[in-house]
């Protein structure tokens, strides 16, 4: 009978101790999560210089509460904590700071802005806390084994610039380059990027590179300096204010080169009504988000979906401000993460996921572009596709074009 059960015994000892075991690793939270509620995190500048990006922190909110009313992320609900740092170094510090001590988040998601995001970055890192999907395009931000907390979201602008060379050489092979740029590390991202794709080439193709300085009130003088050198292309590297003289300038002189505008420098309003609705006809760049003022979407299953959204949850919001579409892109991939986290909620996991994303298409991407990562590529979006402005609006044509040098 002892016999019996001594084995009986041991067996179900065995079993409880493995049910224990598996109930512990189906099961695992770090600070900022439990099995009811999800913290994230957010700095966005809501005032200040920047705040025209408010809206994106915005868009977030009500994305989040939308998948709260349906359920939650694998049954828990996303509490969305996000503080105004007003674009402001200092300010995000104290913020990040709050989040991550005070308010004990589980990770920061999609903070705004390069100098406000590098002040937190070894922070973060130190902290071991996610700073994913940072919102700019620096190509820092892809750089896992120096910063392997922090993770961007956005074609970064030396990826852009990739694009535009690969666009230049299948165009224009033997193009006579003008690289017009800010003197900083958003212009020095580009001039970087086109010279990755040009190699060897870059040397006699790229005949003139000229900077200018944030502060200057006028770059006229630069863009005759430009005209002067012959060159057929301008590849032009600006921020807003800058961009709108620089096209005004090459009509009044009558300069038509093949004209590259960074994405940065793209809003319709800001840039292309100042500088002359005529002027700007014929101006290139790359986009990679659906316009959802654009016609050309109306069909589009997930613009469909955005649509109705934005109608639910943000009643009155402008549509033809590309911000909504980046927000919900943006929220709809941290979703991503989340579900493919399961019930293993730590922070070295959310890191894990996100280095895991495949082929994943949010609903305002343009089709065919879609998010991969890997432990060694930390740059989610890389595929953009090229653009004109034409009659007062921007048309995507072509195929959709890899940053990547080996493409």
């Amino acid at each position: 009978m002892n016999n019996t059960k001594l084995p009986l015994l041991a067996a179900a000892a065995a079993f409880t101790l493995l049910a224990t075991q598996n109930a512990f690793a189906q099961k695992k939270y770090d600070t900022g999560a439990t099995g009811t509620e999800i913290k994230i995190g957010n700095v966005e500048a809501y005032s200040g210089p920047a705040s025209a990006y408010g809206i994106i922190g915005k868009t977030e909110e009500a994305y989040f509460k939308m998948v709260n009313d349906n359920g939650g992320v694998n049954g828990r609900k996303i509490n969305f904590i996000s503080y105004d740092d007003g674009y402001s170094p200092p300010k995000t510090v104290e913020q990040v700071r709050k989040l991550i001590e005070s308010d004990e988040v589980f990770l920061v998601f999609n903070a705004l802005g390069t100098p406000t995001q590098t002040a937190v970055q070894k922070y973060q890192n130190t902290k071991k806390v996610p700073q994913l999907f940072v919102a700019t395009g620096a190509s820092k931000w892809d750089d896992p084994k120096t910063f392997p907390w922090t993770m961007g979201f956005q074609p970064s602008y030396r990826a852009e610039a990739r694009i535009f060379a690969k666009y230049i050489l299948k165009e224009k092979p033997d193009a006579k380059i003008a690289v017009f740029y800010q003197n900083d590390d958003f212009g020095k991202d580009y001039l970087a990027g086109l010279k990755d794709v040009l190699g060897e080439k870059a040397s006699s193709l790229i005949i003139a590179e000229e900077s200018y300085e944030t502060t200057e009130p006028s770059i006229d003088s630069h863009i005759v300096k430009l005209k002067g050198t012959g060159a057929d292309v301008l590849v032009d590297i600006t921020t807003p204010k800058f961009a709108a003289q620089a096209i005004k300038k090459a009509a009044e002189l009558q300069w038509k080169p093949m004209h590259l505008l960074t994405d940065v420098s793209i809003s319709i309003g800001a840039v292309m009504k100042p500088a002359g609705l005529e002027a700007s006809e014929g101006v290139l760049s790359a986009g990679y988000l659906k316009d959802a003022s654009d016609p050309q979407w109306k069909d589009d299953e997930g613009m469909k979906k955005f649509m109705a959204f934005t109608e639910k949850y943000m009643p009155g919001a402008n549509l033809a401000d590309l911000n909504l579409a980046y927000g919900y892109a943006a929220a709809q991939t941290m979703v991503q993460v989340l579900k493919q986290c399961g019930d293993e909620l730590t922070r070295e996991n959310v890191m894990k996921q996100a280095a895991s994303l495949k082929d994943f298409a949010p609903e305002t991407l343009i089709p065919g572009i879609k998010i991969n990562t890997s432990p060694t590529d930390f740059a989610p979006i890389e595929q953009l596709k090229m653009m004109r402005f034409t009659n007062g609006k921007w048309d995507l044509f072509g195929d959709v074009i890899s940053a990547e040098t080996g493409r």
